[in-house]
């Protein structure tokens, strides 16, 4: 499913425009992202959570070079599904 598939899907199930689903669609992406850089987690009780994870500092390898890169301890964003969603997930046919 795309972003235009899921925005058209809402606004079939809301009857609310196409044009103002995009831009509260939009919005939340905005959000998300805006906050996890800011290092705030998202938690969306029964959907699930967006959190920050952290990696440690590690030694890599470039292998084309035959040379190792020090890689700093960073963030990357994280979904988390809930309970609630994993089990409707698994219970469902594919």
């Amino acid at each position: 499913m795309t972003k235009a598939d899921l925005i058209a899907a809402v606004a079939d199930q809301t009857g609310i425009e196409k044009a103002n689903v995009s831009e509260t669609v939009e919005a939340f992406f905005s959000v998300v992202k805006d906050s996890l850089a800011k290092g705030e987690n998202i938690y969306v009780r029964g959907f699930g959570s967006f959190v920050n994870k952290k990696r440690a500092k590690k030694v890599a390898r470039n292998i084309s070079k035959n040379t190792a890169i020090v890689i700093d301890e960073h963030y990357v964003p994280s979904f988390k599904p809930a309970k609630v969603f994993v089990e409707q997930v698994k219970g469902s046919d594919l």
